[in-house]
């Protein structure tokens, strides 16, 4: 299955969501490719550091964009159990080729404004793709959570009014444990000293992902 994170704004969280999907479905003992196809190249670095570390590393990780990137994974992807596409935060030809070849599509949201408004942006994108790519599942979910308030049940609200992307009731807060766990090339279940919520809820995404969602792929 081929899995992208995306979205159309940048900060909200799309290579920590891929690169902790990365480490769980490789411990699943799954053959993975991770596709980092963001400008930025976040996820390279990220996996450059595990190197540098010498953290045993057991999928693929590999760098390109553009137009490209849906010839490189159709040669690709028959060798790999699954593919993770990090994809970068604007409306790249990059984004559009992910589209175009993915299963499924997982957009972040962080509980802001400024956030919440690109939704119309990402539903624009994804419905001039979808004659390419008519079985494609779009979803969305909260990402950077607020510990409390009630940002986050507001913008779940708004998500959820949108008939091309469902949201999904699944929420990932904003926690120190992803951010150190990024700086060392580590996924928060590798970390020495586990943070337990952190771990929960990458849990209930990646569960959510591969096993409700695959269902149906």
């Amino acid at each position: 299955m081929i899995v992208m994170i995306a979205g159309v704004k940048g900060g909200t969280g799309k290579t920590t969501i891929a690169t902790n999907l990365a480490v769980l479905r490789a411990a699943d003992g799954k053959k993975l490719l991770l596709v980092d196809a963001d400008e930025q190249r976040s996820t390279a670095i990220w996996a450059n550091q595990r190197d540098i570390l010498g953290i045993e590393t057991k999928w693929t990780t590999v760098s390109f964009g553009g137009k490209s990137l849906r010839s490189q994974l159709l040669r690709m992807k028959d060798d790999y159990d699954d593919i993770i596409i990090d994809v970068g935060g604007r409306e790249t030809t990059s984004l559009r080729a992910a589209l175009s070849i993915s299963d499924v599509c997982y957009v972040p949201f962080k509980p802001r404004s400024l956030d919440i408004w690109t939704l119309n942006d990402v539903k624009a994108v994804v419905q001039e793709m979808r004659p390419a790519n008519p079985n494609l599942k779009v979803f969305a979910f909260i990402n950077q959570a607020d510990a409390k308030g009630s940002d986050n049940e507001g913008s779940q609200s708004i998500l959820g009014e949108s008939e091309e992307i469902k949201c999904i009731p699944i929420t990932i807060g904003c926690r120190k444990a992803f951010a150190n766990a990024a700086s060392d090339g580590l996924g928060v279940s590798e970390m020495k000293i586990p943070d337990k919520k952190a771990i929960h809820e990458m849990g209930l995404l990646y569960d959510f992902i591969y096993k409700n969602c695959m269902q149906d792929v």
